[in-house]
This record gives C-alpha cells, sequence and structure tokens, in this order.
C-alpha cells in the first residue's frame, strides 16, 4: 500500500468507486468527478499498460493508443516498479 496517497480523502475515493455497479454507473460518476482529459487520460493509461502487459513494443503502442513513448515508459516503469496494481486488474 502506498504511503504517497494513502489518507482519509482517498479511502473515501475508493469506497466510492467500490460502490459502482456497472461501466454506467462509472460513467456517471467519473464524468462528475474529472474532466474530460482526465477521464481521457486515465482511460489511455489503462490501455497502453494492458499492451505493455501482452508484451505489445512501443511502435505498436503509438499506433494504437497515440499516446507518446513518454507516457508509455510511464505506465512501463509503474508495471515494472509500481504496487501491482496492474497486475491485479489484469489477472482477473
Amino acid at each position: 500500500m502506498s504511503s504517497r496517497i494513502k489518507d482519509e480523502n482517498t479511502d473515501f475515493l475508493f469506497q466510492c468507486i467500490l460502490n459502482l455497479k456497472s461501466v454506467d454507473d462509472c460513467y456517471a460518476f467519473f464524468e462528475d468527478l474529472c474532466t474530460v482529459p482526465e477521464i481521457k487520460a486515465m482511460a489511455q493509461r489503462a490501455v497502453v499498460a494492458k499492451l505493455l502487459y501482452d508484451k505489445t513494443v512501443y511502435n505498436d503502442i503509438v499506433a494504437k493508443t497515440g499516446a507518446s513513448t513518454a507516457t508509455i515508459s510511464r505506465v512501463n516503469r509503474s508495471l515494472a516498479y509500481g504496487a501491482g496494481g496492474y497486475d491485479l486488474v489484469f489477472n482477473k
């Protein structure tokens, strides 16, 4: 668990997310919570992570997602050295 983000406010946010039951619920909540560019950036990073997880090469990821190589590198670092959150999601 990352002490950099853990606090009461983040706990509350994550409890809110855990209460969501459908993709439509997620759309409604996240559209109210975030700006469109924030949602698009998170979605892009999730797709980049899945492609990296599946061993897709950088050039193909750029072509499929439009992500910069800097973004791909950042996501790759999270996959390699992060808290394991991507593994939790992709292994379910």
